[in-house]
């Protein structure tokens, strides 16, 4: 949240009078919001669709297979790992939000923390699968869906209203030490208008927007209310989350799928097998937290934690990104001359994108690169057949490295706190599809051969626009 939203909105109930409830959230609706943001993104990241997709394609994706592991049970590990960490921040926060309720309350908002905990080992014997897959969890879903929209929308205007309020504040600070603001008028017409006066008519219509997007928003809304909602969904994920992995990962609890799912419930839950009779048991393992789970396997959690053989292990993923990334841009640049002005100014912005490159490039990099250049090419000049195979040598390593560091910089971004992501509902970007837990020795390798590759592209292109350059002197 920017700093400027944050120094006032903790006074912002009493501003907007009575279009705020005693008993609403407040302030809060924006946590509440982001919660419920993350909750619908995990509900949609285990689709059929998406668990389909994670198991046929992204976790088979050649740059996983080349730089992290062919090890599927362990790769499923990961990705469950990570989707499960995601949950345990979304049931922190219902928690919190259940603590602030009455007394009185059932423990499912007043101790979810506990009622959380029980469901992970599995010993919710009163709750089945079809908190995940009847059409009230399906209507929870929605209703999140609207509040979260409905919190974006507010969470712009107050910005915008904050834009207003500060440059009320510098009219008065300017009408304070030079006076008031002359109306300029042009000859034969009727003075303008006071700028004050417009920026006041602003502001009112600005104010009042805000407090009708207050009274349908989570801001009015009962703390009790937000965290049954939340708290319902939270377990709908964790059945989720052990239906759509349980078979390949130990250590989730076991759900009884009931007569929801029979009736055609199970859209958007993964890929599901229906059992051969109604009311059986789905077999899985181990609950998570278990001794028996501990002393054969390390926990679910675990696994999301990176080697420090890893990229993710020496915190670099994000760099390498960029670093490939500015390759593949690059080496779009270099094109075939176009034969007109434009060619010697093209050559300028690629040496000041080339010089931005080499310094982005870690120290262990820049010397093995330079160290193999060195032994590959000895001054030699480089010629068209050369520099062709240089480049599609490059080509076919960023086929795989692309989409890995395309990932890496969107699982970044969606991770941020800015507005645009603080809010998003869109499927998750899973590590295991970045370069997170990539072996770091192979990707120094990889990114190695592709600097040298392009290296030799880049020489020929030099070279080729020097001597272009030599021919126009002669003409």
């Amino acid at each position: 949240m920017p700093v400027r939203a944050r120094l006032w909105l903790a006074d912002l109930r009493s501003r907007l009078g009575s279009g705020a409830r005693a008993d609403g959230l407040g302030i809060l609706a924006f946590e509440a919001a982001a919660t419920m943001s993350l909750l619908v993104s995990l509900h949609r990241t285990l689709s059929d669709a998406e668990i389909r997709r994670l198991r046929a394609d992204v976790l088979r994706a050649e740059g996983v297979a080349k730089l992290t592991s062919v090890d599927q049970s362990l790769l499923l590990h990961r990705a469950c790992g990570e989707l499960l960490a995601d949950l345990d921040r979304a049931a922190d926060a219902a928690t919190r939000l259940g603590a602030r309720c009455r007394a009185d309350a059932p423990p499912l908002l007043r101790d979810f923390d506990r009622v959380y905990a029980e469901a992970k080992r599995g010993r919710l014997t009163q709750l089945d699968a079809t908190v995940a897959f009847s059409r009230g969890a399906t209507r929870r879903f929605k209703k999140m869906e609207r509040h979260v929209s409905a919190a974006a929308k507010l969470y712009a205007e107050m910005d915008a209203l904050s834009e207003l309020e500060a440059s009320e504040r510098r009219m008065e600070h300017w009408k304070q030490h030079s006076g008031p603001i002359p109306a300029q008028a042009a000859p034969g017409k009727r003075p303008a208008a006071d700028p004050g006066e417009k920026l006041m008519r602003e502001l009112r219509v600005q104010r009042h927007k805000v407090r009708r997007l207050t009274e349908g928003s989570l801001w009015n809304v009962p703390a009790g209310k937000v965290a049954r909602l939340m708290a319902k969904s939270v377990l709908a994920v964790l059945v989720r989350i052990s239906i759509a992995f349980g078979e390949f990962v130990p250590g989730l609890p076991t759900w009884t799928v009931g007569r929801a799912w029979a009736l055609g419930g199970s859209g958007g839950s993964g890929p599901l097998h229906r059992p051969a009779t109604p009311g059986a048991a789905l077999r899985h393992s181990a609950p998570i937290f278990g001794q028996k789970a501990a002393a054969s396997a390390s926990p679910v959690l675990e696994s999301i934690k990176p080697p420090a053989t890893t990229v993710g292990g020496s915190s670099m993923e994000l760099r390498y990104a960029k670093v490939i990334l500015s390759v593949e841009t690059l080496l779009a640049g270099l094109k075939p001359p176009a034969g007109d002005g434009e060619e010697a100014l093209e050559g300028m912005i690629d040496f000041s994108k080339r010089d931005a490159l080499y310094k982005m490039l870690p120290v262990s990099i820049r010397k093995a690169a330079n160290a193999k250049l060195r032994e590959s090419w000895r001054g030699q000049p480089v010629d068209e057949v050369t520099a062709a195979a240089s480049r599609d040598a490059v080509e076919r390593l960023l086929r795989w490295l692309s989409p890995m560091a395309h990932d890496t910089v969107r699982w970044s971004d969606e991770r941020s706190m800015e507005r645009v992501q603080r809010f998003s509902m869109l499927p998750r970007v899973l590590k295991v599809q970045t370069l997170h837990f990539a072996d770091r020795q192979k990707a120094d390798a990889a990114i190695v051969d592709v600097l040298v590759g392009l290296s030799c592209v880049c020489w020929y292109d030099d070279e080729r626009r020097r001597l272009e350059s030599l021919d126009w002197d002669d003409e």
